[in-house]
């Protein structure tokens, strides 16, 4: 068996999640920088964390704000020097944080030398590193759409065939049926291995098998585009291709492999992450952030989806594979706006139930930057609510739905509504704010369909990936919330969050009962408690609409019971026996409240969490 299969480090870790861009500028010039994380680390050391994910950081033209690489052994320059790189990593070794590097192979830019290469003439040598093929009956291939938006192909007037891009234009996809492109892809990962890092974040990982012949996809519900996601998601060779870099590449290093796959499912993720079959370290996987509907047409969250999503991995996955606990990235809305409250009376109480819920699942949590010190980024919960309240459903179907076409969204919102949402965006009403790509290209159809801008706006201002990537909060005194190292004249490549003089980090640090110390303390107990890492999940309560409540045991009479009140309401549950036996407690490990009820655990105030270790 392989170092990497026996070093199980992870699964006792808590990352964090670095968004270099935003987090800290070191040279004034608006753009977070290396230099800028070097310089904080004593911070990331401070919250306890053990291991930290960099968000890409390879030259690139920037078009989907790193993803797109045009040089994997370069350092965006904007971003640094590889020898800022190599002292960043150092400084986190002296500091034992253990780094984890985010590496798109799915595809490269459309500036890679390969593609320019592969452009040139259909017999060039790197013609089939990328996935090309001649139209049909004047058209492309199929009728795919693209990830974010618009067809999955684009005609190359010199060769007169079409590329394949699951992502943008300026993504292509990478061939991995060619040998030489996987050749070429080890040895990029061996370079970064060898350098020392601790592990590789794969970016789509799930979409490097396309089924040969690109089968048509059904149509979708609207739109003039197919899914052809059956046929580029978990394709028929993806786990012989991450067998052979387990073979080539991770077996010979002590590290952790996260593979990041959207649309995997529980058998698909116990194939992917089951030590048995050399693969992947533990998957992350988008199934839960998708329970409130599309990507632009948000809908009111059922906990007892949640919940039953929660519970079927927590159960199906026990023993066989290992998963990613996320609430926040770098794609996602802010928790706390998002399913929580931001308001000033219950902002940091949803909180810390958000961390209560999840820090005693069995995975390995990721912590994004910002989320320790309650960033609401852009207060889009009372978006939500005034959109649900008139016009969603009240409950959700268990199973996601995908519906991302702009005529779908048409339907969902009213000018009424933006009225009413947009008094809390104040700083985003122009679209010239926004810099994420998919915001853009969902605008640019969303208009073609006949949306108002009134329209369009309410539905990015719910679910723009642009919402998590607003500056690091560092200060309410410094220019720019402290994000360009006290430099005034200059602009940040995003707009700061007005709201950075309530929320920032020295407000966070100086504060003893501050969210950054709940989660501190969440960390210091995953540390010291094997049963939060190994033991047993059982759902309880499972059809209250309102409290999440599961329990954490194993075979030698050690029991801990987490309950999260999701909603801004006292919630009782009438439940004796349950608040008997709780009542035997032996402990209390957190609770987001300073004072405790004496008698009846089960009555619970707004979105009250707490989690006691109970006697059995």
């Amino acid at each position: 068996m392989s170092k990497r299969q026996n070093n199980d480090w992870w699964h006792r870790a808590v990352a964090y999640q670095i968004y270099p861009r935003s987090f800290f500028d070191s040279n004034g010039d608006g753009i977070g920088d290396i230099n800028g994380i070097t310089m904080k680390l004593d911070y990331i050391q401070q919250l306890g964390v053990d291991m930290i994910w960099l968000s890409p950081i390879y030259d690139s033209p920037n078009y989907d704000n790193g993803y797109d690489i045009r040089d994997y052994l370069k350092i965006m320059p904007e971003f640094g020097t590889m020898e800022d790189f190599d002292l960043m990593l150092k400084e986190m070794k002296r500091r034992q944080l253990k780094l984890v590097l985010d590496l798109a192979v799915n595809h490269t830019s459309d500036e890679h030398p390969w593609f320019i290469e592969s452009k040139k003439s259909k017999d060039n040598p790197y013609r089939n590193f990328y996935h090309w093929a001649p139209g049909k009956d004047g058209k492309s291939p199929n009728k795919w759409g693209a990830c974010f938006g618009g067809p999955a192909w684009t005609y190359d007037i010199i060769t007169g065939e079409y590329y394949l891009h699951t992502f943008t234009p300026k993504q292509p996809d990478l061939n991995w049926e060619n040998p030489n492109v996987r050749k070429e892809i080890y040895r990029i990962m061996r370079w970064w291995l060898n350098k020392g890092i601790d592990g590789l974040r794969l970016n789509v990982v799930n979409f490097l098998s396309k089924t040969p012949g690109y089968p048509e996809g059904k149509p979708r519900a609207e739109g003039q585009y197919t899914d052809g996601s059956p046929y580029f998601k978990n394709g028929p060779r993806i786990h012989d291709y991450l067998e052979e870099m387990h073979e080539k590449v991770f077996q010979h290093y002590q590290i952790i492999i996260v593979g990041e796959c959207p649309g995997t499912h529980l058998k698909d993720a116990e194939l992917f992450s089951s030590p048995k079959r050399k693969q992947l370290s533990m998957i992350c996987t988008f199934e839960h952030m998708d329970l409130d509907g599309g990507k632009w047409t948000p809908k009111l969250l059922d906990l007892r989806c949640l919940k039953f999503h929660f519970t079927s991995w927590q159960k199906g996955l026990y023993g066989k594979g290992w998963n990613s606990l996320y609430w926040n990235n770098h794609d996602q809305p802010r928790i706390v706006s998002r399913w929580g409250n931001d308001t000033t009376p219950y902002r940091d109480l949803s909180a810390k139930m958000f961390a209560t819920c999840l820090h005693f699942l069995c995975g390995t949590p990721y912590i994004y930057q910002g989320e320790e010190i309650v960033t609401e980024y852009q207060a889009v919960a009372r978006v939500y609510r005034r959109l649900y309240s008139k016009f969603y459903e009240s409950v959700i179907e268990c199973l996601p739905r995908q519906p991302s076409n702009a005529s779908y969204a048409l339907r969902s919102y009213t000018t009424t509504d933006f009225y009413l949402s947009s008094m809390t965006n104040v700083r985003f009403t122009s679209l010239a704010d926004y810099r994420d790509i998919e915001t853009t290209n969902f605008h640019s159809e969303a208009s073609q369909s006949g949306l108002t801008l009134e329209q369009i706006m309410a539905a990015i201002y719910a679910k723009s990936r642009d919402n998590a990537r607003t500056p690091m909060q560092w200060s309410a005194q410094l220019p720019h919330a402290g994000f360009t190292n006290g430099v005034e004249n200059v602009t940040p490549w995003i707009s700061i969050n007005p709201n950075y003089t309530d929320i920032n980090v020295e407000q966070a640090l100086h504060d003893r009962q501050s969210i950054f110390y709940y989660y501190k303390k969440l960390i210091e107990l995953r540390r010291t408690i094997p049963l939060i890492i190994d033991g047993k999940y059982e759902i309880l309560h499972e059809e209250n609409t309102h409290i999440f409540m599961y329990k954490r045991y194993n075979d030698n009479g050690q029991e801990i019971i987490v309950a999260c009140n999701f909603s801004q309401q006292p919630i009782v549950i009438d439940d004796q026996k349950l608040n008997e036996h709780i009542a035997k407690r032996r402990r209390i490990l957190i609770s987001n409240y300073e004072e405790h009820l004496k008698s009846d655990w089960l009555d619970f105030r707004p979105y009250e969490a707490w989690a006691v270790e109970v006697e059995i």
